[in-house]
């Protein structure tokens, strides 16, 4: 489907939005916009309201075709309005947009939507077609929005109707019904497979360089390389009796050697880890995400990291996305905040006190996270409240960053203000969201669009470190 105009790249691990090909003959209602295609080019694409929480600009982001919206799905939104979360944001932000766009107009009418290259909106107001969706699936919100993607289509036979939803099980419904279905792509990474991994293996490379490395610490990236490679960008340099781990320093731009580093008693224990905390403990970066599946040791790693830099920062933030067991909120859940998101939160405090039982109970160390917590030097924060605050002088871990939007990601960076350093841990494959995968999640999306910027660094974490049985449950199950 359609996407976003921007430009294309040629970098594999860089997100292409094309124009689309269109090759259906149609007509085109008025008013006509002053697009580049032809009237006769242009589709219909009917949202589903899954869209518009990810993302209300959607509309905006089909070019010169044409955008409807069923009533059923104004519905769905009022009952999204009221909140703190970020589809609460969507919600409201839509609706504001809906009522300026519509102001002097009617909703069931066609409207152009703002820009030269822009198609028209309408509100679809009639759910009555001669194949009745509520009838073949039952009585529900979903069902009647396919009927009114299918009233369109039975009102233009001419036109070609897209009904977009991120909603997996509504994209069959709707081709059961032979209704052209398709995800929503905009801000989707089409090469998962090549996504940016932040580190590489560099074979061959002359014993002399790997030596002066060693010795003087730093070497001339173009000794290694024929060209400079991103920012922040890791390396394990082998020649045929030595090897070496390296980094693209940004701001110097020459090659540094990584030793390892220990954190409040955590020890790298592969090249990956040593990379990670690397990162993790470099003042010059600022925003950090580690990747890999369950057990490689991202949120160990980040965790003891902040409390390494303890000193640096007034506070470290913890925070997790709450995923809804059974589609309800944590407001069903008894007791107060803190109450309510403990069950959420216990894999970090497993992790917490996994570090806690690195030193013996009357040890300084031991005593020091007890007492951060206690006096919330130490504390998790429900991200639902994070709209609207300025962070500073604090270390802000997001886990299980795959289940956030990008949306949302960009809203929790924009929060920071001077002295902050935020870290993202998650697995991109292992996604508990419905309408997000490992193209579309925040993860994703942060990792594709950051890479190689100076205040940004990446390493993806393949070696599980938990314990065997759990590398067994990773590799054969």
């Amino acid at each position: 489907m359609p996407k976003a105009n921007e430009t294309p790249s040629k970098n594999k691990n860089t997100k292409t939005d094309t124009k689309p090909k269109v090759t259906s003959s149609v007509r085109v209602p008025k008013p006509a916009t002053n697009g580049k295609l032809k009237d006769t080019e242009r589709k219909v694409f009917v949202l589903d309201t899954s869209v518009i929480l990810y993302d209300h600009s959607a509309i905006q982001n089909f070019q010169e075709h044409d955008v409807a919206i069923p009533i059923t799905v104004l519905e769905e939104l009022d009952n999204f309005k009221k909140g703190n979360d970020i589809k609460n944001f969507e919600a409201r932000e839509f609706i504001r947009f809906i009522d300026k766009l519509s102001a002097e107009h009617k909703l069931q009418e066609w409207l152009p939507l703002n820009g030269k290259t822009k198609g028209n909106f309408r509100v679809i107001m009639n759910e009555s077609t001669t194949l009745d969706a509520v009838k073949v699936f039952g009585d529900k919100n979903d069902h009647r929005i396919l009927n009114s993607a299918l009233q369109i289509q039975q009102e233009q036979p001419d036109r070609k109707v897209v009904l977009v939803t991120k909603d997996i099980n509504l994209r069959l419904k709707a081709r059961a019904l032979n209704l052209i279905s398709e995800d929503y792509e905009t801000g989707k990474i089409q090469d998962v497979a090549g996504l940016y991994t932040g580190n590489d293996t560099l074979e061959n490379v002359p014993a002399n360089i790997i030596n002066d490395l060693y010795e003087k610490g730093v070497s001339e990236v173009e000794k290694v390389m024929p060209s400079p490679p991103a920012d922040n960008h890791f390396f394990i340099l082998k020649s045929f009796k030595n090897s070496i781990l390296t980094y693209y320093n940004a701001s110097e731009k020459l090659l540094e050697r990584v030793d390892k580093q220990n954190a409040f008693g955590i020890k790298p224990r592969n090249a990956e880890q040593t990379f990670a905390l690397h990162a993790l403990l470099n003042p010059n970066i600022k925003l950090v995400s580690i990747q890999g599946v369950a057990g490689t040791g991202k949120t160990l790693l980040a965790l003891a990291s902040a409390l390494e830099q303890r000193r640096d920062y007034k506070q470290i933030y913890l925070a997790r996305p709450v995923v809804p067991l059974s589609n309800k909120d944590i407001g069903y859940l008894p007791g107060d905040i803190k109450s309510k998101l403990n069950p959420y939160m216990e894999p970090l405090w497993d992790n917490l006190k996994y570090i806690q039982n690195q030193f013996a109970e009357n040890s300084k160390e031991f005593q020091k996270i007890r007492d951060m917590v206690e006096l919330e030097k130490l504390m998790i924060t429900p991200l639902a409240y994070i709209r609207g605050r300025s962070l500073s002088n604090i270390i802000f871990i997001v886990d299980e960053a795959q289940n956030l939007t990008p949306h949302e990601v960009k809203t929790i960076i924009s929060r920071a203000g001077e002295n902050t350093k935020i870290i993202f841990t998650g697995d991109i494959y292992q996604i508990d969201t419905p309408y997000l995968d490992s193209q579309s999640n925040g993860l994703s999306y942060l990792i594709d669009r950051a890479k190689n910027h100076p205040l940004y660094a990446h390493v993806t974490l393949m070696k599980g470190e938990r314990s065997e049985l759990a590398n067994l449950a990773n590799e054969l199950l």
